[in-house]
């Protein structure tokens, strides 16, 4: 029998990649349809090379993108289509409204240096990958019901890349666009600091784009802190060793910084030790500003649940916290005001929750 959900209402969700939630059968079709070698030809075979159920590393889970986006990239019917699909997986979820993220440039096969994923080069180019998705989110949004926005990430690794993907939040703002984000491997040595990297954010903060940086995930408090202070960043993502820098942490709950937490990729990837408390434990105790997510769902082989069953489970979370959790998602989320106090209103009303006279978005209840 299924097992009942651990929050059985509205959900916000702000963190999570297009091309890790990608469901196994399309990247079969796919696979087929364009004569591309995968590493297995069932569901079950593909989930077992993919996924991950033991903790291991950050490089060692993305490597597993290796083995499936050849299926995807390069191909206009795929890239349009695994959009659609996330506002299907999502609305099953009861997810109300969600933030998903991806590298324009990871999907394209044309004006992009180098070429991802040893595709041959082809005519898709990051542009219009962007224009792709967001055709799929639009037609997803039509049919199921719910409301979904895109973040486009920078890759640390491809600073060179990252001016175009901040002129392309540009050109897409009122089209499901609503921020920019820097993901990949941030053991990369000051890559904060990249040029490129520094250029587009400091672009985006001119041109009034959102700002979100993958930062203190597997590294220290000082990748936050730069996020913070060099990328002006408005939310963290995942953040886990912010708490190692006390004075850092009181300054960022002092400002009501907003972190996106993912308790089950946190596991998997190695970036939270079990034996030690979770640092999502500190921020419940601490009534910081912090949501739940699934990240990737694909590799974890998990839904947005099973990080509400383990903090329900295994961290003592209520069902008080998980309302206090998503309100302060959607206060946190990218929206502009009145779509953000739309969806307020919305969780409020599902949460028998009497609305807080007149606060200012992005204050904590």
């Amino acid at each position: 029998m299924a097992q009942a959900p651990a929050f059985n209402k509205p959900k916000v969700e702000l963190h999570v990649h297009l091309d890790g939630a990608i469901k196994p059968e399309t990247i079969l079709y796919f696979g087929r349809e364009r004569g591309i070698a995968l590493p297995a030809d069932t569901v079950e075979e593909l989930q077992k090379i993919i996924g991950m159920d033991e903790p291991h590393s950050l490089p060692y889970f993305l490597s597993k993108f290796e083995y499936y986006m050849p299926a995807i990239v390069g191909s206009r019917d795929a890239i349009k289509r695994i959009a659609y699909e996330f506002v299907e997986m999502k609305a099953k979820e009861g997810v109300v409204y969600a933030e998903v993220r991806y590298s324009p440039h990871l999907l394209a096969n044309s004006k992009v240096q180098p070429i991802p994923w040893n595709q041959a080069e082809g005519d898709l180019t990051p542009d219009e990958v962007v224009n792709l998705v967001n055709q799929g989110l639009q037609e997803g949004e039509k049919t199921f019901g719910i409301k979904v926005r895109s973040i486009l990430c920078c890759m640390r690794h491809q600073p060179e890349w990252s001016p175009e993907v901040v002129e392309l939040c540009k050109k897409y703002r009122n089209q499901t666009v609503v921020a920019i984000d820097i993901a990949g491997d941030e053991t990369i040595e000051g890559s904060s600091y990249f040029p490129g990297h520094l250029e587009a954010y400091k672009e985006a903060l001119q041109s009034g784009i959102h700002r979100t940086v993958h930062a203190g995930e597997v590294c220290s408090a000082e990748v936050v802190r730069e996020a913070v202070d060099i990328l002006k960043t408005e939310r963290i993502g995942h953040g886990y060793h912010t708490i190692e820098d006390q004075a850092l942490y009181d300054r960022l709950r002092k400002e009501n910084m907003h972190f996106e937490v993912c308790p089950w990729s946190s596991y998997l990837t190695g970036a939270w030790k079990p034996e030690t408390e979770h640092p999502v434990v500190r921020f419940k105790n601490d009534r910081a500003n912090y949501s739940l997510n699934s990240d990737d769902p694909l590799i974890f082989k998990s839904t947005l649940d099973t990080d509400y069953q383990m903090t329900k489970r295994d961290m003592g979370f209520t069902e008080e916290e998980f309302k206090r959790l998503n309100i302060n998602a959607a206060k946190s989320s990218f929206l502009p005001e009145d779509e953000k106090e739309e969806l307020l209103n919305q969780l409020y009303k599902a949460y028998d929750m009497t609305p807080p006279p007149a606060t200012a978005a992005g204050q904590g209840p």
